[in-house]
């Protein structure tokens, strides 16, 4: 008589972690609570700049944990144990058994982002994974976090009172009921526990998630996408990707909505009003270049009208060099103004980094 094994059943064992500004110090705090044989992968995500070097980082991190620390790469096989740190200008993505580290469009104005990790988590493990949105600003992450819980995961977020910039755990909070906002001091045990408890088996990864999941994987890969394939997603909308210039399409998830191009570029409409800010301050600097220079040449006009003797073409281009001088002034205060803002809000943050 042949008998049959009851499966073993899945548990919490796939973490996925994502933070901004003020990210460091709360994650070497949260990692230093986790025993080296926890039961669990875990993989994060910070945004950094393109010259940042994650190999810092991730001694840093391992000079407070127990846990192997390592910088992800492409294609690799992962472990109980085990931390991932996505590198620089790349994004981390997650499949059955192995990560994929590619240098695909950015996703909210950051490579790496958050949400692409947390989607294909959400696709590639449903219900056995646990996200964690820590301090950020803006609001990478939200939608991630939303298809982590629609695929039965588990959510966890920083609380928000406590986070340096609580941005991002406060935007999750505003479009979700999260399962847990606890201090970052609590988080690790909360961790522990929760990797032992079974996972759902009454969930299936939604439709949509998997679909997004899969294109947007194969973009980061392979940089091919149709419009048909944004269509079957939502319907096209009004406005163009600040990116790139192309149109966008509202993809709905669950009860948020984002924007997508069909080269992979993703915003929150949030983060989409911050490109977009962008891209006109861009071309901003860029008319002011060509003011200038348009000066420039009616004033060498004015004078070679000047030398020839013809005073009316010469006053002619004068008044004209001098009303562009009032528009160029114009544009310049602003785009200072501008600059000054962004400078002061650095030397904020980077004392706020010292601080920490």
């Amino acid at each position: 008589m042949r008998t049959h094994k009851t499966p073993t059943p899945q548990h919490h064992d796939i973490v996925v972690i994502g933070t901004s500004a003020g990210g460091m110090a709360v994650l070497t705090k949260l990692v230093s609570q986790l025993p080296a044989d926890l039961p669990a992968s875990i993989f994060i995500v910070q945004h950094l700049a393109r010259e940042s070097n994650v190999e810092i980082l991730v001694n840093r991190l391992q000079m407070n944990t127990q846990l192997v620390c390592e910088v992800a790469e492409h294609e690799k096989t992962f472990e109980p144990g085990h931390l991932y740190f996505c590198p620089q200008d790349h994004h981390l993505l997650l499949q059955r058994g192995r990560m994929l580290v590619t240098k695909g469009p950015r996703e909210n104005l950051f490579r790496p982002a958050i949400d692409p990790l947390f989607r294909s988590a959400a696709a590639a493990y449903d219900s056995r994974v646990i996200g964690i949105i820590l301090t950020g600003m803006l609001q990478d992450g939200t939608v991630g976090m939303q298809a982590v819980k629609r695929s039965g995961g588990l959510t966890m977020v920083q609380l928000p009172a406590e986070a340096e910039y609580p941005d991002m755990p406060q935007s999750v909070m505003n479009e979700m009921e999260v399962d847990y906002a606890v201090p970052v001091g609590e988080m690790g045990l909360l961790v522990q526990e929760l990797v032992s408890v079974p996972a759902s088996t009454d969930h299936q990864v939604p439709q949509d998630i998997q679909y997004e999941a899969t294109i947007a994987e194969r973009l980061m890969t392979q940089g091919n996408g149709h419009s048909e394939e944004m269509g079957v997603m939502g319907p096209q909308v009004p406005v163009t990707c600040p990116d790139c210039g192309g149109a966008l399409w509202e993809v709905k998830n669950g009860t948020l909505s984002h924007l997508r191009c069909h080269v992979g570029h993703s915003f929150t409409p949030e983060s989409y009003l911050q490109g977009n800010l962008e891209a006109l301050e861009e071309t901003m600097w860029v008319a002011l270049r060509m003011l200038e220079e348009r000066r420039t040449m009616l004033s060498s006009l004015a004078d070679q009208d000047r030398k020839r003797g013809s005073k009316y073409w010469a006053s002619t281009q004068e008044e004209r060099a001098e009303e562009l001088k009032v528009h160029i002034e114009r544009i310049r205060q602003v785009l200072l103004a501008n600059a000054n803002a962004k400078n002061n809000q650095q030397s904020e943050d980077e004392a706020d980094a010292e601080r920490a």
